[in-house]
């Protein structure tokens, strides 16, 4: 494109040039476009507010469940994925992703198993149609207990 000017309708005018190595002339094209855009909202913030660990029979503790409390900011989420890494969030362990249905407000709890004790990185993505936002953690999981 060699030009682009704004006329006052709110289309754009375009020249583009092309080279034509066969001949060595030059290809002239001019012409308008429109379009539209859609502001959407999104989410726009997620937080971990509480992280609690499920008290299980002995019989039961096989996994560690953890519940996570997360709030947002922002249009309502349709889906959460959770992703458990080593404490440095470099090497995943697990991931699990889920549809929800949040109505009214942004509050959400999330139950996560652990298969052994140990201290892992948790990133709890919210999603909808048009975004994404994401909240991370460290968490210590101690054979049933949580901190």
């Amino acid at each position: 494109t060699t030009g682009a000017s704004s006329n006052s309708d709110s289309s754009t005018t375009v020249e583009s040039m092309e080279d034509n190595p066969d001949g060595g002339c030059h290809i002239y094209r001019n012409g308008y476009y429109g379009t539209g855009i859609s502001v959407v909202e999104g989410i726009l913030e997620v937080n971990i507010i509480q992280m609690t660990s499920i008290q299980m029979t002995e019989s039961q503790a096989e996994n560690s469940l953890v519940d996570f409390v997360v709030t947002c900011q922002g249009s309502l989420p349709t889906d959460v994925c959770t992703v458990v890494s080593d404490p440095t969030c470099q090497v995943s362990k697990s991931v699990v992703c889920d549809p929800i249905i949040v109505t009214d407000e942004c509050l959400l709890t999330i139950r996560r198993a652990f298969e052994e004790p140990g201290t892992y990185c948790i990133n709890i993505t919210l999603g909808d149609e048009t975004s994404q936002a994401l909240a991370s953690a460290l968490i210590s999981v101690n054979g049933g207990e949580s901190t």
